[in-house]
């Protein structure tokens, strides 16, 4: 049997529990991996209450997209996974059926990637989706280069503290943006250039500021509403507005600067081409090895402790990523 976070309605952390559930033998392409870590995501709490772009299928939902752990069993047909294997979940499945919170989860051999050597299961499983979703729009769509200004909104966040370093990593200039002045600090020491805090600054006037005149090549938000014209404002011509999230569920002007390129970016898409993700997995390996990728882990919870780690995770107080270890 094995433990499993459902919920049976739409609501907040509340509707969270566990049960024992029985996952059963893994079918011919199938692994059953038991879980050591499980990174949380702003679009797991937007599916719990029903404001993510699908449905979840209730009652007896699952959740969640990512996971790192070891390999228990494999089907058949399966040849790149073996017993004792350590793994992450990197092409998430419908959440309802493939959610992977829980102390073990039985996933297609094709949704699982080898954890990289000597990347423990705390760090793996905060990195991929964060890193992952920082890398694929600013690199491989974007093609971000060195000297590049990247304004990067929810800085604080586990991808924007990501695109900070991919940004940095590639020689480019990231301008973090957040709401108050707490985390100003925190975000320079972690490698923001700037720091620009929207509740009590113009966002695009202090990046016309501070580059020059010009504006700024990237603008990577994962908020959009109201202020995505704004936002729009601080993009330099032939300039990307990435956006790849809708924290702000209210309508979102069309942005009048003329000048610039807009993505609407979904790193699930991006992931299910096998090249890409190939790159994706050898980026983060270097990276992690190298030290120029360190996901921040803003704190730790156990998993009797899901409702409370969502409840963390909305209150908008954290540096990074939010991570749910579970025990052996």
């Amino acid at each position: 049997m094995a433990k499993v976070v459902l919920f049976d309605e739409l609501g907040g952390p509340e509707v969270l529990r566990i049960a024992e559930v029985e996952l059963g033998e893994p079918g011919p392409d199938e692994v059953v991996v038991r879980t050591e870590a499980i990174g949380l995501n702003r679009a797991e709490a937007l599916f719990r209450a029903g404001t993510y772009y699908y449905q979840p299928t209730l009652p007896a939902s699952r959740l969640g997209y990512e996971a790192a752990g070891v390999v228990v069993a494999v089907g058949s047909a399966v040849t790149d996974f073996a017993v004792g294997d350590p793994v992450v979940s990197t092409v998430g499945g419908h959440m309802s059926t493939d959610g992977v919170y829980g102390d073990h989860f039985l996933l297609p051999a094709a949704s699982l990637d080898p954890r990289p050597d000597g990347v423990d299961a705390v760090t793996a499983a905060a990195a991929w989706l964060s890193y992952g979703t920082a890398y694929g729009a600013l690199v491989e769509r974007g093609g971000m280069r060195p000297g590049d200004h990247v304004v990067i909104t929810a800085a604080s966040s586990s991808v924007g503290v990501a695109a900070i370093q991919i940004a940095n990593h590639f020689g480019a200039i990231p301008i973090a943006v957040t709401r108050t002045a707490d985390k100003r600090d925190q975000l320079l020491k972690l490698g923001a250039a700037q720091v620009i805090v929207s509740g009590e600054e113009p966002v695009a006037e202090r990046v016309r500021e501070l580059t020059g005149g010009a504006g700024a090549e990237f603008v990577f938000d994962p908020v959009a509403g109201p202020g995505l014209q704004e936002l729009a404002l601080a993009v330099a011509p032939g300039g990307l507005l990435v956006v790849y999230g809708w924290l702000d569920p209210r309508p979102a002007p069309l942005p009048m600067n003329w000048g610039l390129r807009m993505l609407g970016f979904a790193f699930g898409e991006l992931v299910r081409t096998p090249e890409i993700r190939r790159r994706i997995l050898h980026f983060l390996g270097a990276g992690l090895r190298a030290g120029t990728l360190a996901p921040v882990i803003d704190r730790t919870f156990d998993l009797s402790e899901i409702a409370d780690a969502h409840r963390h995770l909305e209150a908008n107080g954290q540096v990074g990523k939010v991570v749910v270890t579970v025990g052996s």
